[in-house]
């Protein structure tokens, strides 16, 4: 095991290494440069399709299975778990809280990533032979590039349903089942069964019913989190000034050893912002758009302004909500990491009550993670060997759940966040490629919208 402890680490250092984060951030600049920050400026444009997307069309001619409002909570189910709440954690831990300022950029430029990814997921998508609606980067590799770059989509294929099991299953079941023990005193193979359970029971309804438990818990678990986060906040109102001070500047200079904090390097906030940043939000990981694939939408670039929100709601607000708690009550540099740090910020503002509130969101918001990835590493699955391949891959998803609430925690991390890389690569290089279609789509969708507005103007 060590061995292979070893071996997985120098891949992660290899894959994490100023290469990939240059090709994550370098091709979040470029498309949202050559989108001429459509995704920041048309924000708000989002929102409202977000908002008028909540009901699901009946018209025949509306190709989709669930509503765009359900397909965004359906990735978010995916993204809002152990990364927003153990991960920023880590991030600070390990990188001071400069770590929070180079998430925030992840950010920025991953809306324009998301928005680009759901475009060609919808552009690009297929009906299978159930009739159900299926996409993202294998299919828009496979649809949009010439044959030549098949093997690429195959590739992400073969890693998406392998990062499932590390990102989206038993990370999850893991963080949970750590939290549930700590707090609650619930041995974690007891935890784990019950997860086993609550999965299985979802995961029979596929698709639609996955979307329709993750259009109702998501946002409420989110309000429930970000309303704590706020509370924690408030109380400690006077220190967020420095707090901001304190992340800025340390992004950019080295952080000194203090309490139990080790010290940071710029290079470590960079590193561990940058992959903690997109362990949570999945921009360029090419997993959302498998999701908005099945959205009911006539338009690609509608969906992808509606994709583009869950950059934005992930780390912009949650992540953030928990950073700034993690620095304003001093956590940080109480020398704990993971979901810990992150409960002796809320207990230090909500004694006898913030640890219990950390677990609590924790496990439900790992809980729809492990649902939305279901869909994701299913749908990878499903590509390479086609829909007889579900019901098997749906009873290993579910058996993984247990093995994972019982697993080492440091292996399991390792793993996923080796992972995410190798799931970016084919992905971003699609992007790159496609970027071209996506620049035109955006141009006339904004055009049309422009002539349609300019038309009831004069009327």
């Amino acid at each position: 095991m060590e061995f292979v402890a070893n071996f997985i680490s120098a891949i992660n250092s290899l894959m994490w290494g100023v290469p990939m984060l240059v090709m994550i951030l370098g091709v979040g600049v470029y498309l949202t440069v050559g989108l001429k920050l459509m995704p920041i400026v048309k924000l708000g444009t989002g929102f409202k399709l977000l908002w008028s997307g909540r009901i699901p069309e009946k018209e025949k001619n509306v190709k989709g299975e669930i509503s765009p409002f359900n397909a965004l909570m359906t990735s978010l189910s995916a993204t809002i778990g152990t990364g927003n709440i153990a991960g920023v954690a880590t991030a600070i831990f390990l990188g001071g809280p400069g770590a929070l300022f180079w998430m925030w950029c992840t950010a920025l430029v991953g809306m324009a990533t998301k928005y680009a990814e759901a475009v060609c997921a919808v552009q690009y998508r297929e009906t299978d032979e159930e009739g159900n609606h299926v996409g993202g980067p294998m299919y828009y590799i496979k649809n949009g590039l010439s044959s030549k770059w098949t093997w690429l989509g195959t590739a992400f294929a073969i890693f998406g349903s392998v990062a499932g099991f590390g990102i989206g299953n038993t990370v999850q079941a893991n963080s949970v089942a750590a939290a549930v023990s700590s707090s609650f005193g619930i041995p974690p193979i007891v935890s784990g069964l019950v997860m086993m359970i609550l999965v299985g029971m979802v995961l029979v309804g596929g698709i639609k019913r996955i979307a329709d438990v993750a259009g109702k818990l998501v946002p409420l678990m989110a309000a429930f989190y970000i309303a704590s986060g706020l509370l924690v906040l408030g109380m400690n109102f006077s220190e967020i000034p420095a707090a901001f001070s304190l992340i800025i500047s340390s992004a950019f200079t080295p952080v000194a050893a203090q309490g139990g904090f080790a010290g940071a390097a710029v290079w470590a906030a960079i590193r561990f912002g940058v992959a903690r940043g997109v362990f949570s939000n999945e921009a360029g990981l090419g997993s959302a758009p498998i999701a908005h694939a099945a959205a009911q939408t006539q338009n690609p670039v509608a969906q992808g302004l509606v994709a583009m929100l869950g950059t934005f709601i992930d780390t912009l607000v949650v992540c953030s909500i928990t950073g700034l708690a993690i620095i304003v009550s001093g956590a940080w540099s109480t020398g704990e990491t993971g979901a810990a740090l992150t409960s002796v910020a809320f207990s230090s503002a909500l004694p006898g009550l913030g640890n219990y509130l950390v677990a609590i969101a924790l496990s439900i918001f790992a809980f729809t993670t492990i649902l939305g990835w279901s869909f994701y590493s299913e749908k990878c699955v499903q590509y390479l060997f086609g829909v007889k391949a579900i019901v098997p891959f749906r009873v290993l998803w579910i058996v993984a759940v247990p093995i994972g609430a019982t697993s080492s925690l440091e292996f399991i991390w390792l793993l996923a966040d080796t992972l995410n890389a190798m799931m970016a690569i084919p992905n971003l290089i699609a992007l790159l490629l496609l970027s071209p279609v996506v620049f035109k789509l955006t141009k006339e969708y904004f055009s049309r919208q422009d002539k349609d507005k300019d038309y009831a103007d004069k009327s």
